[in-house]
C-alpha cells in the first residue's frame, strides 16, 4: 500500500482540503479518499488554526472508514490532560493555567460550549496511537525512541494512551512523562549554565530539543531542532554529554511532525523526515510525503501547498 503522509495541521481546514485535493483525493459518501493510496496522520490537528472543528471532520470520518491512519501529536496528548481531572479530586492533569487556556483557546473556543461534544472529540483523540510501526515505514510524532517505545509497551502493553499512563505521564516525577515527553515533544537536553532563549510563543526556554539522530551535530546550535529562525539564539558551545539516540540507516523510515521547521521540504536523513512546515503561522506550509515503500527517502517525492488563510 502505498501512503501520502501529511504533517502537523493545526486548524488549518483550508490548507488540508487544498492539500488532498492536490495529491488527487475527492469526497466519496462525505470523506475523502484516494482510488490507491491511504493518507497516515501525524497528528496536532488542533489549536492555533482558524477552523478547529472543520480539521476534525476532515480527518476523522477518514480514519475511521479506513481511508488514513494517525498516530497521536502533543496537542491533542495536552488537551486531554487539560480536560482530565486528576484522580485525587485536585484539578486536573494540565493545569488550567493562563499559558495552558492560549495554547487551546482556539480549541476550547470551538468545542467548550458543548459539554457532549467536547467529552466526545477528546475521547476519539485517545483512540489515536502514540507511534505506528507499520510495513516499511514508522510514524512518531516527534521522536522515535525505541527504549521508551519498549517500556511503555512492556509496562502497558498498548501504543494506546491508557487512564493509567495518561495519569503517570502527567506527573514530572515519573519515567512515564519523561517518555511521552520524548515521543511526543522530542528529546530535549539542558543549555549550557545561563543560557536561554525564547520559542515561538515567547516562552523563555532553557532546554532545547535536539536532531536526535545527527552525530555530526556536537555544539548546541548544531544540535538544535526547530526553527532556523531561532537557532541565532542558541549558543554555539559544545554539548556536554551523550545527547543522541542510535537510529541506523538499515532502520525503516520513520517520519515524524512537531517542530515548526521552515524553507524548503526536504529529507533530514536518508531515512527521517520532518513534515512540520509551520502552516499555522503566515508564511507556513502543509507538507506531506508520498510514500511508495521505499527505504530511502528522495526530496523529490514532498508535496505541499502554501498556507491557506481560510
Amino acid at each position: 500500500m502505498s501512503y501520502d503522509i501529511i504533517g502537523d495541521i493545526h486548524g488549518c481546514s483550508g490548507s488540508l482540503v487544498r492539500l488532498l485535493e492536490t495529491l488527487g483525493y475527492a469526497k466519496v459518501d462525505g470523506v475523502y479518499r484516494h482510488p490507491s493510496r491511504l493518507v497516515a496522520f501525524l497528528g496536532d490537528f488542533i489549536d492555533r488554526g482558524p477552523d478547529q472543528r472543520g480539521v476534525i471532520n476532515i480527518v476523522r470520518p477518514m480514519i475511521k472508514s479506513g481511508a488514513a491512519v494517525s498516530v497521536m501529536g502533543n496537542h491533542e496528548f495536552n488537551a486531554i490532560a487539560y480536560y482530565s481531572q486528576r484522580g485525587d479530586g485536585r484539578g486536573y492533569l494540565r493545569e488550567h493555567s493562563e499559558k495552558n487556556y492560549r495554547q487551546h483557546e482556539m480549541f476550547l473556543n470551538a468545542y467548550e460550549p458543548d459539554l457532549s461534544e467536547y467529552a466526545d472529540v477528546i475521547a476519539w483523540f485517545k483512540t489515536l496511537p502514540l507511534w505506528l510501526d507499520l510495513d516499511g515505514f514508522r510514524l512518531i510524532h516527534a521522536c522515535w525512541d525505541e527504549s521508551w517505545i519498549n517500556r511503555i509497551k512492556q509496562h502497558y502493553g498498548s501504543i494506546l494512551l491508557s487512564d493509567a499512563l495518561l495519569d503517570a505521564a502527567s506527573r514530572p516525577e515519573t519515567w512515564e512523562f519523561e517518555a511521552v515527553e520524548t515521543l511526543l515533544k522530542g528529546k530535549e537536553i539542558p543549555l549550557s549554565p545561563g543560557n536561554s532563549f525564547q520559542d515561538k510563543d515567547g516562552n523563555e526556554r532553557h532546554h532545547i530539543r535536539i536532531r536526535w539522530w545527527d552525530g555530526a551535530a556536537t555544539t548546541y546550535r548544531q544540535a538544535f531542532f526547530g526553527p532556523e529562525s531561532a537557532s541565532t539564539h542558541i549558543p554555539d558551545d559544545e554539548v556536554d554529554g551523550d545527547h543522541l539516540l542510535n537510529y541506523s540507516h538499515h532502520e525503516p523510515p520513520v517520519f515524524m511532525g512537531h517542530y515548526w521547521l521552515e524553507g524548503q521540504p526536504q529529507g533530514l536523513a536518508g531515512n527521517i523526515a520532518c513534515l512540520d512546515y509551520s502552516v499555522a503561522k503566515p508564511g507556513g506550509k502543509l507538507v506531506a510525503y508520498r510514500w511508495d515503500g521505499e527505504s530511502t527517502l528522495s526530496n523529490e517525492k514532498f508535496v505541499w501547498v502554501d498556507r491557506q488563510e481560510k
